[in-house]
């Protein structure tokens, strides 16, 4: 049984439950936005120590972490480590986006971290394919779905949406990037070399059915997502979306949980209204923003880019942030990018949790440390407490009160003392 089944059954679940208390959302309400698709528990019914995490209307917004081992870098333990530090400042999921080493291997390790884990198993058929695409056929990308669910994966970026028609058109048209999507690009190269459909979207009631068996929820990934601000809201983008909200009602008519990935390289003033479509045309379904990067110009600064994007698009109405790090576009991140990459998108989306009306008493309580010049406090209540305590420790101030920017001359310290 899924949870979107037992919703729908009105069977308040344990990981309904458990959802509920950690949001603090009333379990029926909850219950009944999960019957509707437009929350997903992220939870595979095989993974017996890992929390349940809810994506999408109503709830926190949730950060993703991606890790994983390149063809250039195969270090299991320090991908391990990236994705301890990412669960520790504050990840809710991660992803295993490894094409490098002993896949199998590592995705094992990788499910002993207690938080819902995602993947993209076309990756394993990609790597395994050794590039020869030729040799890789439909059967093997449905096998490599299979054997992640029964591993324990909680959630899988399935490219279901990119359609043969919609590569040809693409390559007769005027993109600046093309395709940038890993996935994308090798069903795309599969589809030309094969003149086949794609295997995912031909055989997705196939797909559907495991969906069922092991409860995994399908991120329906943005193959032909926009690389660069140039290609924004572009035709290939829009055409793929529709697809995918034709997929998010197929799904759910046979009581699947899907989510909708989103676009990575768009204009800030263009980000509200892909929020909008994609909830229009994908009937609410959760919505999983990469990024989004808000500007091109910006490498070794891109978690910042693409925490401004985020921040938009999930006051918008965005549910789910994957982070990016300083590292985007320029190599295999290191554990200081993860974390980096962690606290840009966690800021992002407790800013945007903010206009919700969703975890004030926070900001409240620091206002209040502030107004008391409490610091104990205040380092408790940070995002990062041991950055802020060495910020402070770094110039230490003569009087403990006050800090080095101002001195004698605090606002707050003068404010208090004129109320003694």
């Amino acid at each position: 049984m899924t949870q979107l089944r037992e919703a729908r059954a009105g069977n308040v679940t344990d990981e309904i439950r458990r959802v509920s208390r950690e949001e603090g959302i009333d379990a029926d309400r909850l219950l009944r936005l999960v019957a509707k698709g437009r929350i997903v528990i992220l939870k595979n019914v095989l993974r017996e120590h890992s929390k349940p995490v809810g994506v999408g209307e109503g709830l926190r917004i949730k950060v993703n972490a991606n890790i994983g081992t390149s063809p250039d870098r195969v270090n299991v333990r320090e991908e391990l480590e990236k994705g301890r530090v990412a669960v520790e400042y504050g990840a809710d999921t991660l992803m295993d986006l490894s094409t490098g080493g002993d896949l199998d291997a590592i995705r094992d390790e990788m499910l002993t971290i207690p938080v819902p884990l995602g993947t993209v198993p076309v990756y394993q058929v990609m790597t395994e394919a050794g590039g020869k695409i030729e040799r890789v056929t439909g059967e093997d990308m449905l096998r490599a779905i299979e054997k992640h669910a029964k591993q324990g994966v909680d959630f899988m970026t399935i490219h279901a949406g990119v359609t043969r028609e919609a590569v040809e058109r693409l390559s007769k048209s005027r993109r600046t990037t093309g395709i940038v999507s890993r996935g994308g690009s090798f069903l795309a190269h599969w589809m030309r070399t094969n003149e086949e459909e794609n295997p995912l979207y031909e055989n997705f009631d196939h797909i559907l059915s495991m969906a069922q068996e092991y409860d995994f929820t399908i991120s329906l990934g943005d193959a032909l997502r926009p690389g660069c601000i140039d290609d924004s809201s572009d035709r290939a983008q829009i055409q793929e979306l529709i697809i995918l909200g034709e997929l998010v009602e197929r799904a759910r008519k046979v009581d699947v949980q899907c989510m909708v990935e989103g676009p990575g390289h768009v204009r800030m003033d263009e980000i509200e209204g892909n929020v909008l479509m994609e909830k229009k045309l994908c009937k609410g379904a959760p919505f999983y923003v990469l990024g989004p990067i808000v500007t091109d110009i910006a490498p070794g600064y891109d978690h910042i880019t693409g925490a401004i994007g985020g921040a938009i698009a999930a006051m918008h109405g965005a549910d789910f942030l994957c982070y990016v790090t300083p590292a985007e576009h320029l190599a295999l991140p290191t554990v200081e990018d993860v974390r980096l990459g962690v606290i840009a998108s966690k800021i992002a989306a407790h800013a945007a949790d903010l206009t919700r009306g969703i975890d004030r008493d926070r900001d409240e309580e620091m206002a209040r440390a502030r107004a008391e010049l409490n610091w104990v406090e205040q380092f408790r209540l940070c995002l990062d407490p041991e950055r802020a305590k060495e910020f402070r420790d770094r110039r230490p101030p003569k009087t403990h009160e006050a800090c080095t920017m101002c001195g004698e001359f605090c606002a707050m310290k003068l404010v208090r003392e004129l109320r003694k």
